[in-house]
């Protein structure tokens, strides 16, 4: 038992010896050292991959409820993912139901629940459109909330097809001369809209609907991680910048 109880100890001692390590190279690196020069740690126990991606990967929020539009949907969270992002879907259903019909009829599957997503913090947040799936998303209190708290904080947030003119200007929430889906019904909330595939005013991206998703995807990517990396991403899926 004596044994037992001292190896025990030590796995215990050896976890919290690599958790300072691993704390120390990351703040190195944040500082412009590099970790394994400054310390003499061996590559096997921490990799640089794994620290860049623990200080660099960055969080989307892409909220969908039922009548989502499924296209504007993936090329998000595709788009996204390629950039390294950490992509999370939530659904706005009141009852937690994580599996929403959407404009189309195909059916995906969020990972968590809005209220979920509601308590946590988030680098970007992504509207898709989609009728009345837009309207869905506005009447959800727990991501109005959300993007209110992210507006606030002078992150970046987005929106695409309907959901310019039936979430972001309802609340106010939009600028003059933001793009959306060119129908007069849309158009109409708008302040001079612009007739542009993809609009970046400042920590706000809009875009006007399924054939400009993945040009929304990229203008969302660049603003997380820079004009290069957009760039190249955008040649890996052969889509003209």
């Amino acid at each position: 038992r004596t044994s037992q109880r001292a190896q025990s100890i030590l796995q215990v001692r050896g976890m919290r010896r690599h958790q300072t390590v691993a704390s120390f190279a990351v703040l190195l690196l944040s500082k412009g050292a590099h970790p394994f020069r400054s310390t003499g740690i061996r590559r096997s126990h921490i990799s640089s991959t794994t620290i860049l991606n623990m200080s660099s990967a960055k969080r989307v929020l892409v909220p969908i409820a039922d009548d989502s539009e499924e296209i504007e949907t993936t090329c998000i969270q595709d788009t996204l993912k390629r950039f390294g992002a950490d992509v999370v879907v939530a659904s706005v259903k009141q009852d937690g139901d994580l599996v929403c019909k959407m404009s189309r009829g195909i059916k995906i599957m969020a990972d968590v629940s809005i209220d979920e997503a509601a308590k946590q913090e988030w680098d970007c947040i992504a509207l898709p459109g989609g009728m009345p799936g837009a309207t869905r998303l506005r009447d959800s209190s727990p991501l109005m909330d959300l993007l209110e708290k992210q507006r606030e904080a002078g992150k970046l947030y987005g929106a695409i097809c309907a959901a310019p003119a039936v979430v972001l200007a309802s609340k106010g929430w939009l600028g003059e001369g933001a793009t959306g889906y060119p129908a007069e019904a849309f158009l109409s909330k708008m302040d001079k809209p612009s007739s542009d595939d993809v609009v970046v005013q400042s920590n706000v991206v809009t875009s006007k609907g399924p054939g400009t998703a993945l040009k929304f995807g990229l203008a969302l990517g660049e603003y997380l991680y820079g004009k290069e990396k957009a760039s190249q991403i955008a040649a890996e899926m052969l889509v003209e910048a």
